[in-house]
């Protein structure tokens, strides 16, 4: 689906144009073509193609999506994936958009997203001295809008883990907190292919080779740069943080199966009293003292009663029961 298509020059925009009338705009000085599309069909896709003459490769990865994000040179454009994170009904949906870029064109692909981009194209038309740098500003905006979504998502995983860790000590909780470690380490693994992959690729838009049409913003890849390795030292820290809440809610399992045992055995212990008693004096021999004392049976019932509570006391004190 086309959602727009605009002609800027000189880092004003010039006109919505149909797709038609691309090529019209391409030979202009100083002009570029921005066309969005949404969740394109391969016709669409083909037609840009013909449009920008793209890359046969790269348009099959667009086409194909669920790609590894990354930024990849063809001649003088480049094709970028970033992967689209968006938490819905606390789970993390996986979209993507795929950007081509060339000197005077750019194309940028969103799949399997409901996260509109409008605010990137207002952003850049209310600033037209940076917008007049061409498309590679454009490449920047996406990029760093795209990253900034990530900053919510982190910091939403950082407040459960907090959450979780706070309840690591209360017992019983041992199963459930295990459960939501394990979808959290999840959602972390997730957030680490999104990030490290398009932070090693952001790398090479700044400082020594840089694609021609990224070399007039390598200061704001630079930025994006930044911001990446910031996301991605604090995705390290909670995932090892995880790590550590796993140990220690597994040594409190075995605390509280150390606890349960105990109390097992001292009531074992308790009723290994009467079983003795009852089973001495329940042999069956004839000539037995106790059977014929008056005072037998209950001084046998006393002395069990009072083993028993003896027991039960240290046992108490001793914090077994």
């Amino acid at each position: 689906m086309l959602i727009n298509c605009i002609a800027y020059q000189d880092g004003k925009r010039l006109a919505d144009i149909p797709i038609l009338e691309i090529s019209n705009y391409l030979d202009k000085p100083d002009c570029f073509v921005w066309v969005a599309l949404k969740d394109p069909t391969p016709e669409e896709l083909a037609e840009m193609k013909a449009e920008f003459s793209l890359h046969e490769l790269a348009v099959e990865d667009a086409q194909v999506g669920h790609q590894r994000p990354k930024i990849e040179e063809y001649g003088d454009s480049i094709f970028a994936v970033i992967q689209l994170v968006e938490a819905i009904e606390n789970e993390l949906n996986i979209g993507e958009i795929d950007v081509f870029v060339g000197r005077n064109y750019v194309l940028s692909v969103r799949s399997r997203s409901q996260q509109r981009f409008v605010g990137v194209r207002d952003r850049c038309e209310s600033e037209p001295h940076l917008l007049k740098q061409g498309a590679g500003f454009v490449l920047y905006a996406l990029m760093d809008t795209v990253v900034d979504r990530y900053f919510p998502i982190v910091d939403s995983m950082e407040s459960e883990l907090e959450t979780i860790e706070g309840q690591i000590f209360t017992k019983g909780s041992a199963r459930a907190n295990t459960e939501r470690l394990y979808d959290l380490k999840q959602k972390v693994m997730v957030m680490k292919h999104a990030v490290f992959p398009l932070m090693e690729a952001v790398g090479k838009l700044y400082g020594g080779r840089v694609p021609q049409v990224c070399i007039n913003s390598q200061e704001y890849f630079r930025d994006v740069y930044y911001h990446l390795t910031r996301i991605n030292s604090s995705i390290d820290t909670i995932r090892d943080t995880i790590g550590s809440a796993m140990q220690v809610n597994l040594a409190m399992v075995t605390i509280e199966d150390n606890e349960v045992i105990k109390s097992l055995a001292a009531w074992a212990g308790m009723f290994a009293v009467p079983t003795a008693f009852a089973g001495l004096w329940g042999m069956n021999f004839k000539y037995m003292p106790e059977l014929d004392w008056y005072y037998g049976y209950p001084l046998a019932l006393f002395t069990i009663a009072g083993a028993c509570i003896i027991l039960y006391w240290r046992f108490k004190k001793s914090g077994w029961l």
